[in-house]
């Protein structure tokens, strides 16, 4: 129903930034993001799909989808079609050759859209994720709004974000390694498009949680139609792992 097709996206600052930032990663990126975060990206995924897997939902959307990990992740856990979103053409083209190399063709389609204004209906999907997102946005709480607008009634939604450590002692060795080590790490494994990256991760991360606390973020899920919102804090706290249903 969904496949190959195409959304103009808007011009906003955030999304351009996003589109820029990230141009440089795909062919890479599952790898490195693996690789920099000593192999917790994987784990942190798995933790989220499994939120959503126990409905059984029939069609599911993951918004943020970049080069297929989770959308992979899902199409394994469950037998439901997916479709993948994400603003950018360059990493849809690595997750269009991800799914084709894992033979999901049949089950995923991918789509170039915003998070922030999805091209589909009121109610469409049994089930939603979303990865890395709320960071790339101008508007938290409206984005949370219109990710709830698509998700039937009772279905599960769930997310993974990066997150600030909450106990001093490992904010102090998160921050050392998101502003020193993972630039020089990056630059060393990626080049200059991961190095760009690292420079920008750790202060992109706290400028966020200093605008938008984990609490406040809770509310925003709850004032979007969402309820029975969870958390769970990821490997010492350098990650977030957040799910709830729509409300019926």
């Amino acid at each position: 129903m969904f496949r190959n097709r195409k959304v103009s996206s808007s011009r906003a600052a955030p999304n351009e930034f996003a589109r820029s930032l990230f141009a440089p990663l795909p062919s890479r990126y599952n790898v490195l993001a693996q690789l920099l975060s000593f192999g917790q990206d994987r784990r942190w995924r798995a933790a989220m799909v499994e939120h959503v897997v126990g409905a059984k939902p029939r069609i599911v959307l993951d918004v943020a989808c970049g080069p297929c990990a989770v959308t992979r992740r899902l199409a394994k856990r469950t037998s439901a079609r997916i479709v993948g979103v994400d603003l950018s053409e360059d990493m849809l083209r690595t997750g269009q050759a991800n799914i084709r190399t894992s033979k999901l063709e049949e089950r995923v389609a991918l789509v170039l859209a915003r998070g922030e204004q999805l091209p589909f209906a009121d109610a469409t999907f049994d089930a939603l994720t979303f990865t890395y997102l709320l960071r790339y946005v101008s508007d938290p709480e409206a984005t949370m709004k219109e990710l709830a607008r698509v998700v039937k009634p009772g279905g599960p939604i769930a997310n993974l974000e990066f997150a600030v450590p909450s106990k001093i002692e490992w904010r102090v060795a998160w921050w050392c390694y998101t502003r020193w080590v993972l630039p020089v790490a990056g630059y060393v494994t990626g080049g200059k498009g991961w190095w760009d990256v690292g420079r920008f991760l750790g202060p992109s991360i706290s400028k966020h949680y200093k605008s938008y606390p984990v609490d406040w973020t809770l509310r925003a899920w709850e004032h979007a139609g969402i309820e029975h919102v969870e958390s769970q804090a990821m490997s010492l706290g350098g990650g977030i792992v957040i799910w709830g249903y729509r409300k019926d």
